[in-house]
């Protein structure tokens, strides 16, 4: 008799979770973009989403006729053996900043400076702080899998394929389009914003209660050139310094872009308030904050000049005070994930290894 074959193995759960799959991950910052670029290179199709015009979220660069602010993080410092290995490969845009850090103490009226050593080393991303996400995001663009200016507002389940999602969206002047056939969904956005498009969607329940109890304080920044000092052939306008974490009630740093490395050598300063003044005067008229950080400006650093160029950004999202505690967030029964530097803190490195381990969890 002719033996029976023998049905085909069924593939096991390891085996069927390593098969490609469609992943949409929203949020090109540093979370996103680390995320996208490993689930890419593990053989899976990423489509990218971002809200904005260009990657890098609050890694930002704003470019004037001065030259560019770093209007979001100023420097960031690498300690975990991957953010370090990666930070190796990327050298061409990445430099350390030497940047002769004080600390400003505001005591009864008085305004002084006190030497502040740097406890580790500080990078920076060259011609601006965009430039890291921005290289690292290199291979999804060239893909053709980054789609920018384009806001998911609702997660739901395919109409096609019930099994996966479909992801609506808002783009540029009011357009509105509907992109389908994910096997999962990354949401790598502050998190206020990952709850509120969770809730919107009537999804994530299991993750709801940890995502409230993270807090992430807002920020305004102020920007300032005086093109009447150009370095190196003038001598600084103002302070010798050219970083100071600040105690003053209204600002909590400042930095000299002009000092950092690859830069314009127009002098040019960034003033970053404090998270208590940021969230008072959140919904304060620009001008006014502008006025009211200048005076601050003007109280540590001694510069009386009128600056030629003064703009602000506000930053509703700006840095983590209450993390959740966890790298990444992970419902494998829907397939919907969470990361982001307020996962483990607020520095750049957070983020990267928020996106790293939220992709492998998948991959």
């Amino acid at each position: 008799m002719p033996k029976k074959s023998k049905p085909p193995a069924r593939p096991s759960a390891a085996a069927a979770s390593a098969a490609p799959r469609h992943i949409a991950v929203v949020g090109a910052g540093m979370a996103g973009v680390a995320c996208a670029r490993t689930l890419m290179q593990a053989g899976h199709t990423v489509s990218l989403f971002e809200k904005s015009r260009g990657t890098g979220g609050r890694m930002a660069t704003r470019q004037t006729t001065f030259g560019g602010f770093d209007h979001g993080t100023q420097y960031f410092t690498a300690r975990d053996p991957r953010f370090l290995k990666v930070l190796q490969a990327s050298q061409q845009v990445v430099r350390p900043w030497s940047a002769n850090t004080v600390r400003i103490l505001d005591e009864v009226g008085r305004v002084f400076a006190a030497s502040l050593p740097p406890k580790e080393p500080h990078w920076v991303a060259s011609p601006g702080m965009n430039a890291l996400v921005r290289h690292w995001a290199q291979p999804i663009e060239a893909a053709g899998s980054l789609t920018q200016e384009t806001q998911v507002v609702r997660i739901e389940r395919d109409t096609l394929h019930p099994k996966r999602w479909q992801l609506q969206t808002d783009g540029s002047e009011g357009s509105s389009r509907v992109y389908s056939g994910f096997d999962n969904v990354v949401l790598a956005v502050p998190s206020p914003q990952a709850q509120a498009l969770l809730l919107s969607s009537q999804l994530g329940k299991s993750m709801l209660p940890q995502l409230a109890k993270v807090d992430v304080a807002p920020c305004w920044t102020l920007m300032l050139a005086f093109p009447q000092a150009v370095q190196p052939n003038l001598t600084y306008l103002g302070p010798q310094w050219n970083a100071a974490r600040s105690t003053h009630h209204r600002i909590a740093w400042l930095a000299r872009e002009s000092s950092k490395p690859g830069r314009d050598p127009i002098e040019r300063w960034t003033v970053q308030a404090s998270p208590e003044w940021s969230q008072k005067h959140l919904e304060d008229d620009a001008e006014r904050v502008k006025a009211k950080l200048l005076k601050a400006f003007t109280e540590i650093t001694g510069i009386r000049a009128t600056p030629s160029h003064a703009d602000v950004h506000r930053w509703r999202y700006a840095q983590t005070t209450a993390p959740a505690g966890q790298s990444h967030f992970w419902d494998a029964k829907a397939g919907i994930g969470l990361c982001g530097d307020w996962c483990l803190g607020h520095r750049v490195e957070d983020a990267f290894v928020s996106g790293l381990e939220m992709a492998l969890e998948i991959a």
